[in-house]
């Protein structure tokens, strides 16, 4: 009863320790993601999927080959990671856990497709964690050479300076293609969407990795892989499946569909009018009735539902990253109706299908 009655004394007292608990929280998220990217590079969930039933940490220690003394190590990882939702634990016995994998920790395995694990270690690379370093610095700045926090780290661009640097730019191209690997979950479920369309460009559509899974769903298509030269370099082609360098802001190769996987969120209004308006250029006339039109698949700001807490949390965090490392950023329905509208494009049509991710259908 003494307790209870300090907690009705201290209401004050209740709410700034539960405050205290929440910034720290914050603050330590990024021991979340070091933890996470040291279980991807150690195998771990690979290792649970191989074992095939829940595995002890001595089980675990033995797979990973480490030394007895890194026992405990493994272990309050694995109990960080349980708690964030990566791994269940389950009572073997009265002394041990057997720890089994999640749908989360599904998504990181290396043998499998879809596999995020590329995507997650890229986020924790030191090139992508240097700009948030100087993110304070950054704004009080005057320097518009220096027009993002990435840039005022690095002395370059990002597109820039994957160009340059070949290891992170391999890093993040795999990165980008494994997060594309999402769209084999449902995408034969967009058949409504390429109705009519015989030629499509995947403008940004980096090594293929989306063209080849939408021809895998639809190989009557004829697809154009278009990114910069550097990118599309010494890429397979096939009879229907074509790679091409070049600027998307000087010109786009003409087609029934033109098409934008997470690339419009990466600039600002003005380029990407200036990238619509090419578009409204290569994209093909009316013919059987058939218009052409742009697809978009990106986020949409406010389209979550009342339950959706995380999901709401992961899109302002990617508008905040665009704002880090490139000049663009996520938009409502709203901000993306006015670049629409700006463009001359006439309607549009939005599908919630890709999870965090929409799809947009842009009509002339």
């Amino acid at each position: 009863m003494e307790a209870n009655s300090r907690d009705v004394d201290h209401p004050d007292a209740i709410e700034m320790f539960g405050a205290q608990a929440h910034i720290y929280k914050h603050a330590f998220n990024y021991a979340n993601s070091m933890v996470l990217a040291a279980a991807i590079q150690l195998n771990i969930p690979d290792i649970i999927h191989r074992h095939g039933k829940p595995i002890t940490i001595p089980e675990l220690v033995s797979a990973l080959k480490l030394p007895p003394q890194r026992s405990n190590a493994v272990y309050r990882i694995m109990r960080l990671l349980t708690h964030n939702g990566f791994f269940d634990s389950t009572k073997l016995n009265e002394e041990e856990d057997g720890y089994a994998l999640t749908a989360s920790s599904k998504l990181l395995l290396k043998t499998q497709i879809p596999n995020l694990s590329p995507f997650a270690r890229l986020m924790v690379d030191p090139v992508m964690v240097a700009p948030w370093q100087v993110l304070g610095d950054w704004f009080s700045r005057n320097d518009e050479s220096e027009s993002t926090p990435f840039e005022a780290a690095h002395g370059a661009p990002m597109w820039e300076f994957c160009d340059k640097d070949s290891r992170f730019n391999n890093a993040f191209n795999q990165a980008m293609a494994s997060d594309s690997q999402m769209m084999s979950l449902v995408v034969k479920d967009c058949g409504q969407v390429f109705e009519g369309v015989t030629t499509l460009v995947d403008v940004g559509g980096g090594t293929g990795t989306t063209a080849k899974f939408i021809l895998e769903a639809f190989p009557r298509l004829k697809c154009t892989v278009f990114d910069l030269p550097h990118v599309v370099a010494h890429q397979p082609q096939s009879e229907n499946l074509r790679f091409l360098g070049g600027n998307m802001f000087h010109s786009i190769p003409s087609a029934d569909a033109i098409m934008f996987k997470h690339v419009m969120h990466n600039w600002n209004d003005e380029r990407c009018v200036k990238i619509l308006k090419k578009c409204r250029e290569a994209i093909s006339n009316e013919k059987d009735g058939v218009k052409g039109k742009v697809i978009i698949i990106d986020m949409v700001l406010g389209a979550e539902k009342e339950n959706e807490a995380d999901a709401t949390e992961v899109k302002l965090m990617f508008d905040v990253l665009m704002m880090v490392f490139l000049t663009g950023k996520e938009r409502t329905e709203k901000e993306w109706e006015r670049l629409f509208i700006e463009s001359g494009f006439t309607h549009y049509k939005i599908t919630p299908v890709f999870g965090l991710r929409s799809l947009i259908e842009v009509f002339p």
